[in-house]
Order: structure tokens, then C-alpha cells, then sequence
């Protein structure tokens, strides 16, 4: 199949990987699978056995007249361990790396059936300016919306161009993610890193 690139010659690419059926359930998976694995664990906290000091008897058993107490590590005491202390958890799900192929293929699919993905020569800035960013978005013809640009290498005056407006994201091909893809009204990407995309995925 061919996709058109903005303002230049049309570019051949698979229909195996860029004319996917939609399949929501895997994308629902895949989506869940990478937001669940940035999640962090909770701060480990210790117990009373795991607390160290305490192994004197603050006081005699008897004749002080204050409250029996074996320890000062025990929970009730300021500095002492925690009665039911929380644990580090690990949040990662499992996806097997051909099902996630297979769901970043179908989402770049649905968005070229929905005319959400922009292919252009390149994403060329001069300056790491906001101005020169906003016109460049603004010069394929986006006006509003959540926008994602997607380059096959690091271009810093993208990146630092595009961190002050909370609409413009900014990736490399290799470092793509379903959440920002499928959460980006537009993704505007160069025909190389397209290609890469098409490496990786195949």
C-alpha cells in the first residue's frame, strides 16, 4: 500500500503491518500492560522484628508504675516498627513481544484509516524555539489538538521546542509507546523513522 507524504512523493509500505484489522481488546491489553508497568512500588517499611535497637527492656517489669514494655521498638512507641508494614509490589504485566507488535501495528493502522498520521520528509527546526515549532505543526495543516512527533533520531530543538506546550509531544521511532500514540489526536512522522517502524514491526 502507499501513503502520501505531505508535500512530496507517495511511500510504499506493508499492508501487513499498516492495514490491520482494529483489534481493541489486544490494544486494551497492550495499553493497561505499559501504564501498569510505570507504576510505582510502595516504600518498603519495617516491622518491629526488622527494626534495629530495642533488644535492652526499657524498664523493670514491676514496682515503676508505668506500663509493662518488653521493647522500644514495639509499634506503639515513636521510632518503633510499623504493625502491618507495606511491602514493595511490582505492578508489571506480562505481553508477549509478538502481541505487542501486533497491537502497535494496529494502531498505526487505525490511524491511517482515521487520517490521524501525517507522513512528511522531515521535521527540520533551525532553533529550539516554541514560535518555530507551533508554525512548523501549524504549516501541515493542525490547528488543535493533542500532537505527537515522531523522528528517527534525536533532534534537540525539537525536544526543547516542544516541552512548553502541553498539546506537542515529542518521540523517537525507537522509543514509540502505545499510550502516546493512541492518547495523540495527529502523529506527524518522517518517512525515515516511518521505515523504522516498518523494520521493527515486521
Amino acid at each position: 500500500m502507499e501513503l502520501q507524504v505531505k508535500d512530496g512523493a507517495a511511500i510504499s509500505v506493508s499492508e501487513q503491518i499498516f492495514d490491520r484489522s482494529y483489534n481493541e481488546g489486544l490494544i486494551h491489553q497492550v495499553v493497561v500492560a505499559f501504564m501498569a508497568g510505570a507504576r510505582a512500588g510502595t516504600k518498603r517499611q519495617l516491622t518491629r522484628s526488622e527494626v534495629s535497637g530495642g533488644g535492652k527492656k526499657p524498664w523493670n517489669q514491676k514496682g515503676t508504675g508505668r506500663a509493662r514494655a518488653g521493647t522500644t521498638r514495639s509499634p506503639i512507641w515513636r521510632t518503633g516498627g510499623v504493625t502491618f508494614a507495606a511491602r514493595p509490589r511490582n505492578f508489571e504485566q506480562k505481553v508477549n513481544r509478538k502481541a505487542y507488535r501486533i497491537a502497535m501495528a494496529s494502531i498505526f493502522s487505525e490511524l491511517i484509516r482515521r487520517d490521524r498520521l501525517v507522513v512528511v520528509d522531515s521535521l527540520g527546526v533551525t532553533s529550539p524555539k516554541t514560535r518555530e515549532i507551533l508554525s512548523l505543526v501549524k504549516s501541515l495543516g493542525i490547528a488543535s489538538g493533542r500532537t505527537l512527533m515522531v523522528t528517527e533520531a534525536f533532534n534537540e530543538h525539537l525536544f526543547l521546542g516542544s516541552r512548553n506546550v502541553i498539546e506537542l509531544g515529542y518521540l523517537t521511532a525507537d522509543t514509540l509507546d502505545p499510550v502516546s500514540l493512541v492518547g495523540s489526536e495527529r502523529v506527524v512522522i518522517t518517512r525515515a523513522a516511518l521505515k523504522m517502524v516498518e523494520e521493527w514491526l515486521s
